[in-house]
């Protein structure tokens, strides 16, 4: 059964959400194009909470869920939400709301919480028929937003614990060109992707024996055997952007073993910086050309 949940946890990692609404807990806005006047935008990113606890006929907690889900907002200068374009750049700005906004999408729906239940059903009248404890299903995610006069940076934590010997935890990110309207991957910013590639493979795997040295184990016995293969690929894990810098974490199994817990990287931005393009630049907030 748990190998069973665990394969339909990642294969529905953009599960939904439906259930009460609760207070935002953060929220931030920004000014894309500051040298514009009146016609300027701003686009406000606010945290929506999302949580529910759903019972069997007879009152038993089957499935406790609390997701934080990122949500793009359009505003005029003055404050006043954008639901109706009245300009060019309002309606590219709404434009560009959406297409962040439908990535999220999937959370605020309650369709993809069906298997989870058929499998809570399951697992709890096997508990009782065992006379086994019964602890409901819990699904949460939580993510931090970053974001500058350009782009917005996603990185969350999706948890699940839907028995077996311990919760499962998947790290997440997703990136945003907010004047270019869609998600990108960290390569689009470099000047030559395949150098900035191996830069920071090269970085990764120098931070990964000190992480190893720290622990007293050779990198080879604290992580995977193939752990050099593995941040070879560090650009289809989970990236994202702060104000500092880079970072780029692996989930639990993905590069050591469940014990190791996440294995998080951080590039400060000087170290990243010569490998970026002028655009990378622009979009990370490093350059003050437009």
């Amino acid at each position: 059964m748990e190998t069973v949940i665990a394969l339909v946890l990642f294969l529905s990692i953009l599960t939904g959400c439906a259930g009460e609404t609760l207070t935002n807990v953060k929220s931030s806005s920004i000014t894309p194009n500051a040298a514009q006047m009146e016609e300027a935008v701003r686009y406000t990113v606010e945290t929506e909470t999302c949580a529910d606890t759903i019972q069997a006929e007879d009152g038993t907690e089957l499935l406790v869920y609390q997701f934080e889900v990122p949500e793009l907002e359009v505003c005029r200068a003055d404050g006043e939400i954008v639901n109706e374009a009245e300009t060019d750049q309002e309606e590219q700005a709404l434009t560009a709301a959406e297409t962040f906004n439908a990535r999220f999408a999937d959370w605020l729906d309650g369709s993809s919480l069906d298997v989870f239940l058929e499998a809570a059903k399951e697992e709890l009248e096997f508990s009782r028929a065992e006379g086994l404890t019964w602890s409901p299903y819990t699904l949460e995610l939580q993510c931090e937003v970053y974001q500058n006069d350009r782009m917005v940076s996603v990185s969350g934590t999706y948890y699940s614990n839907t028995g077996g010997a311990h919760p499962n935890t998947a790290v997440l990110s997703w990136n945003f060109d907010l004047r270019e309207g869609n998600f990108f991957t960290p390569a689009l910013l470099a000047a030559d992707s395949d150098e900035f590639l191996k830069a920071v493979e090269q970085e990764l795997n120098v931070q990964a024996l000190q992480i190893a040295a720290d622990a007293d184990l050779p990198p080879e016995e604290y992580f995977w055997a193939d752990y050099t293969d593995i941040l070879r690929d560090w650009v289809n894990y989970a990236v994202s952007f702060d104000e500092t810098g880079m970072t780029v974490a692996f989930s639990p199994y993905e590069l050591a073993c469940y014990a190791a817990g996440e294995q998080v990287f951080h590039l400060p931005y000087d170290q990243i910086l010569p490998y970026l393009s002028e655009h990378g630049k622009r979009v990370l907030g490093i350059s003050q050309e437009d």
